[in-house]
C-alpha cells in the first residue's frame, strides 16, 4: 500500500495540465489506494467477510477505472505526438523566428533602409507580431510537456495496475478462507443429498430441476425476508460485467436460452443481489456451476457459470454476500497442498471480459426477463 500512496504523492502535483485524461487517470489511482486501505483494514474487522468483500468490489471498481484511464491517457498522448509530428516543420520555422529576433543587438536590428518610416513600420508589425508568437510559444511547450507527463503517467499507473492486481488476488484468497471458517449463517433447511443427487441425475432441464426443488429439503422453516416490491427492475447485478447476450437470443451455436449473459473479467466476485435462500449451489446440466437463490415464495434467481461458489443449501444469506467467483484465474496450492482454487499472482482481473456469467430469473417456474428485474444499463 505505501507503494501506491507514494506513486499518486508524485503524480498529484504534476498532471493538473494534462486535461481530463490525467485526471481520470489520477481519480483512479486514488481508488486502488482507497482499495489497499481497506485490504490493511479487513485483518481486524468484525465481520471480515464482508470487509473482504468491499474490498474485492472496491479493488475491481478501482482497476476499472485505472485501465480506462489509461487507455484515455494513452489516446491523448497519441493525439498530441500526431499533431507535434505533423507540425515539425512549421515548429523549426517558428524556433528560427525566435532565435532570430534575439540574435543581433536590439538597437540595430530593426533598422529599416526605407529609413525611419519603413522602421516605425516594422516596430508596429513586430509589436502585433509580439503576442502572437508568445502564445504560440506557450502553447507548444504546453503540448510538449503534457505530452512528457502523460508518458510518465502511464507508466506509473501501469505499474501500480499490476501492484492492484496481486493485491485483488490477495483479498479473494482471504476471503475464500473466511468463508471457509464462517459458522453464524441461518439455515431455513437442511439438504437430503440422495435426493438431491436423485433430483439431478433425473433432470433434464432447468425448469424440471428448478421445479422439484422443494422435494429435497428436510426440516424447512418459515424465514421472513424483505419483500422485493418496487426493487423490482432496480436491483443491482450480481457482478460488474457488460450484457452479453438478452433473453432468448441465439448464440453461435444456436442456442438460446431464456435468460440474459453477462460478460465479465476473470475473477469477478458474483455477490447477492438481494437477501435470499440459497436453493441449490453446485454443478447443473451444461450450466457448469450454478447458486439458485429463492428471494421470496415463486422466485427463484439462477447464476451459472461461477469457477468458485460459496455458501450451502439450506444457508439463508443477506444482500451483498458473496456467492462466488468467476474464472480465469490461476489454480494454487497452499503450503499444506490444499487447493486454494486462486493465485496470488497472475492477471487476474487484468484481462479483457473473457468470462461469462448466465442468469435466469424464474417466477413461479416460467422464464422472466432478467432486464425488467435487474439493472442493465451500466457496467455492474
Amino acid at each position: 500500500m505505501k507503494k501506491l500512496i507514494l506513486i499518486v504523492s508524485l503524480l498529484i502535483p504534476h498532471i493538473g495540465f494534462a486535461q481530463d485524461a490525467g485526471a481520470d487517470a489520477r481519480e483512479a489511482l486514488r481508488d486502488l489506494v482507497a482499495a489497499s486501505i481497506k485490504l490493511d483494514q479487513s485483518d481486524g474487522a468484525r465481520d471480515r467477510v464482508k470487509a473482504l468483500t468491499e474490498t474485492i468490489l472496491a479493488f475491481e471498481s478501482g482497476l476499472t477505472a485505472t485501465r480506462d484511464g489509461l487507455r484515455r491517457a494513452a489516446v491523448r498522448e497519441e493525439q498530441l505526438s500526431r499533431k507535434l509530428e505533423a507540425r515539425d516543420s512549421e515548429t523549426a520555422a517558428f524556433i528560427g523566428v525566435l532565435q532570430s529576433l534575439g540574435a543581433g543587438p536590439s538597437p540595430t536590428i530593426f533598422l529599416h533602409p526605407q529609413g525611419p518610416t519603413g522602421t516605425a513600420r516594422a516596430g508596429m508589425l513586430l509589436s502585433e507580431m509580439t503576442p502572437v508568437l508568445n502564445a504560440r510559444a506557450a502553447q507548444l511547450r504546453q503540448e510538449v510537456e503534457e505530452v512528457q507527463m502523460l508518458r510518465l503517467l502511464q507508466q506509473e499507473a501501469a505499474d501500480q495496475l499490476q501492484l492492484g492486481l496481486s493485491e485483488a488476488q490477495s483479498a479473494r484468497v482471504a476471503l475464500s478462507t473466511a468463508i471457509a471458517e464462517r459458522t453464524d449463517l441461518p439455515r431455513r433447511f437442511t439438504e437430503d443429498p440422495v435426493r438431491t443427487a436423485i433430483l439431478i441425475s433425473s433432470s433434464e432441464t432447468l425448469e424440471g430441476f428448478a421445479s422439484g426443488l422443494s422435494q429435497v429439503t428436510e426440516s424447512e422453516t418459515e424465514i421472513d425476508l424483505p419483500t422485493l416490491g418496487d426493487r423490482i427492475g432496480s436491483l443491482q447485478l450480481p457482478v460488474k460485467g457488460l450484457l452479453l447476450r438478452g433473453m432468448n437470443e441465439s448464440d453461435a451455436a444456436g442456442i438460446a436460452r431464456p435468460g440474459i449473459i453477462l460478460a465479465t473479467r476473470p475473477g469477478a466476485l458474483v455477490h447477492a443481489p438481494t437477501a435470499a435462500t440459497i436453493r441449490y449451489v453446485g454443478p447443473l446440466l451444461d450450466y457448469g456451476n450454478v447458486m439458485i437463490l429463492e428471494p421470496q415464495t415463486d422466485i427463484l434467481f439462477v447464476f451459472a457459470g461461477l469457477n468458485i461458489t460459496y455458501g450451502e443449501m439450506g444457508q439463508v444469506i443477506t444482500e451483498g454476500t458473496p456467492l462466488g467467483l468467476m474464472g480465469g484465474l490461476k489454480i494454487t496450492t497452499s503450503a499444506d497442498n490444499t487447493d486454494t482454487g486462486l493465485s496470488t499472482v497472475g492477471d487476474g482481473a487484468g484481462n479483457g471480459r473473457s468470462e461469462t456469467l448466465y442468469i435466469e430469473v424464474r417466477q413461479q417456474n416460467v422464464p422472466q426477463d432478467p432486464v425488467s428485474w435487474f439493472r442493465t444499463d451500466k457496467d455492474g
